[in-house]
């Protein structure tokens, strides 16, 4: 009968390993997807078809959407993914950015009419992103819940807690 044992060495490096492997699966365990995949298939993009209402006190429009809009892709509802964007912040503490909207181009929401409810996701985390980083484009990782909510800047129809959150680079 023989016996094996692991070396010091090898146990170190197994034990670095397992250390090691759950932030690498962090990062690998997410579907990378992109704003059309927030789109049910076969449905097109969602139109302003309204007026809709001017929000006097916030100081914005509120536009009306047909109903492709406000469709959103069930097949996503609790995955695991990674969507670029760029932030709408909503509360900012000293320490950053800890709630905000993502959203699909620079200023959407902002300057122009809200992109269609299926085109926004609402975000939290429990680590803040810095504040001096807020306006750069992000990657955002969660999982993704089809659900829609109404903030004070439009109707949004997903939203997600960022498990990680970095800057976009191209």
């Amino acid at each position: 009968m023989t016996q094996s044992f692991l070396s010091r060495r090898a146990c170190l490096a197994l034990m670095a390993a397992a250390v090691a492997l759950p932030g690498r699966a962090v990062a690998s365990g997410f579907r990378e997807i992109t704003w059309a995949d927030l789109i049910p298939a076969g449905v097109p993009y969602g139109e302003i078809i309204g007026l809709g209402q001017i929000d006097e006190v916030n100081d914005t429009w509120n536009p009306e959407y047909d109903a492709n809009g406000k469709k959103v892709n069930t097949r996503l509802n609790g995955k695991a993914v990674k969507l670029p964007g760029f932030m709408i912040p909503f509360d900012v503490t000293s320490a950053g950015v800890t709630t905000f909207m993502l959203v699909p181009y620079v200023g959407a929401c902002i300057h122009t009419p809200p992109p269609p409810p299926n085109q926004l996701v609402f975000v939290t985390t429990a680590r803040p992103w810095p504040g001096d980083r807020m306006w750069d484009p992000v990657w955002v990782y969660g999982r993704l819940s089809a659900q829609s909510l109404t903030t004070q800047i439009a109707d949004v129809g997903y939203r997600m807690t960022a498990q990680k959150i970095e800057v976009y680079e191209w």
